[in-house]
């Protein structure tokens, strides 16, 4: 591999929450990465098929997973952690949502943990310590670090910019703080979210549903704010171009870098 990767993924995490929430590293990050608080979720704008998009680059109605629960694909396109396994790469996984391992197909992870949202108080906290213990005693050529409070605790357990769904964002951009001063002179990172939320849901094409964040950090990127339109498509044809592997013929989006 030409370089590593981290993906961090803030499950439900709208752009207006992120510059709401309060947490003074979000000024840091905006001088160290190039973002965008305008880029484009999938529809439906569910976790489990905008994950799948942004792993395979694809639309839900190409892969066809539109729900959160998995389907096999008619016609199968390969993802990043495939892409990355064939080229002789390590992957990790790090997910606070059971259901989210089958993003990456059977055999294609070196390591992976998994702890239940609802088992400890910060759950993200906890995952962002063992994804830190692991990246360091194993340095893998590609980490996936998933955050699901934002989603659970916060927006579905009381609602989309409440104080408690604000209180978690924050939990989560200092655990991505933690990672960026850890690992960032060894490692691309990339934060994002699949999807917004309104009231108590998400799922819909409301603008609060469908547009996302997104931050690049490394030497690839020029810091500041990106004005080219963007989506979750947009991230395994990127996370290709850093690490120097070619993408997927059927990939639908297209490199940043």
């Amino acid at each position: 591999m030409q370089n590593k990767v981290i993906l961090i993924s803030i499950d439900g995490m709208r752009p207006d929450g992120l510059k709401l929430c309060g947490n003074p590293y979000l000024k840091k990050l905006e001088s160290l990465c190039a973002y965008s608080y305008s880029a484009r979720s999938m529809n439906p704008s569910v976790t489990f098929p905008c994950h799948f998009s942004m792993t395979h680059s694809v639309t839900p109605q190409r892969h066809g997973i539109l729900t959160n629960t998995y389907v096999p694909q008619v016609r199968p396109v390969l993802g990043i952690f495939e892409k990355i396994k064939a080229c002789g790469g390590v992957s990790s996984m790090f997910y606070g949502w059971e259901p989210l391992r089958d993003i990456a197909a059977p055999g294609s992870l070196r390591f992976s943990t998994y702890i239940n949202a609802y088992m400890k108080e910060s759950c993200d906290t906890v995952l962002t310590d063992e994804a830190i213990r692991n990246i360091e005693e194993n340095y893998p050529d590609f980490a996936f670090l998933y955050m699901v409070e934002t989603d659970e605790k916060g927006g579905h357990d009381n609602g989309w910019m409440s104080d408690e769904y604000l209180r978690r964002i924050s939990i989560a951009i200092d655990n991505v703080k933690r990672v960026i001063e850890r690992f960032g002179d060894k490692y691309s990172i990339i934060i994002m979210a699949d999807h917004g939320g309104h009231d108590r849901s998400h799922g819909s094409e409301l603008p609060e549903d469908m547009t996302i964040p997104l931050f690049f950090y490394g030497k690839d990127f020029h810091a500041g704010e990106i004005s080219k339109e963007l989506s979750l498509l947009n991230i395994a044809p990127t996370i290709a171009k850093i690490m120097g592997i070619e993408p997927e013929m059927e990939w639908e989006g297209s490199s940043i870098v």
